[in-house]
């Protein structure tokens, strides 16, 4: 792992457009669309990535479920969508939806845009909705890539969501991912391991939400921790 500095300030997206972030409706096509690239997704990462899952008995054939993950690189979801039976809703930054071509094909697949560092309410009711129709929703609560590769602070976005919604959460540890880029340049398969823990929900609160909320964060960070290599567990290290 590469010793990066992790105590920059976490991004915040420079613009707003509202009008972007919504649950993406499941039309006829973008089922198809969606079927197609959870396929060509599993071929191409079959040919990238040796990920091997522990824990796959965990892993949901429907929703509602929220899965939270940790994040290393660009390689992370691909990983998670190639373990899973169907294929799930994410929330992305909507620094995305400019990328020529790639940006494109990801609203076609249907993601909630979410701006980043800012109070999106658009893009948490919309993983509301998700959940409130049995869907998937994955989340990674620290809000960006790791600058260091292991565990960041996480927000408090997929707490409110498991709170709010009550559904349960599923954590999936991932490892691995950050060096997909320079195995490729060897002609090698990067060796991705993805942890996956058992469904968790949040205590109900009434009272003291800020709190709950901190609290919920926590108890969803160091159970992601826990499914990680000593190495990837940074801010929710044992020793710290």
């Amino acid at each position: 792992m590469q010793d990066k500095p992790s105590a920059q300030p976490k991004p915040v997206t420079e613009y707003w457009r509202p009008e972007l972030t919504r649950l993406p409706q499941l039309t006829r096509a973008r089922r198809a669309f969606r079927t197609f690239s959870h396929g060509l997704i599993k071929l191409v990462v079959r040919i990238c990535m040796n990920v091997k899952v522990e824990g796959s008995e965990h892993l949901p054939q429907h929703g509602p479920v929220l899965v939270v993950i940790n994040h290393l690189a660009d390689a992370d979801v691909p990983a998670l969508i190639s373990a899973l039976s169907q294929p799930p809703d994410a929330l992305a930054k909507i620094e995305l939806y400019d990328e020529p071509i790639f940006g494109k094909l990801i609203d076609w697949y249907g993601v909630i845009w979410l701006h980043r560092g800012r109070p999106d309410k658009r893009a948490l009711r919309a993983a509301l909705d998700g959940l409130a129709e049995r869907r998937i929703i994955v989340i990674a609560p620290e809000g960006r890539y790791s600058l260091s590769g292991a565990l960041e602070e996480g927000s408090g976005g997929a707490a409110f969501l498991a709170y709010k919604s009550g559904s349960p959460i599923l954590p999936v540890g991932i490892s691995g991912t950050e060096n997909v880029y320079g195995h490729l340049k060897r002609l090698r398969r990067a060796p991705v391991n993805l942890k996956v823990g058992t469904m968790f929900r949040l205590a109900e609160q009434v009272e003291r939400r800020r709190e709950a909320m901190d609290e919920g964060t926590r108890l969803i960070m160091q159970t992601l921790a826990d499914l990680l290599p000593d190495e990837y567990r940074g801010a929710y290290s044992s020793s710290t």
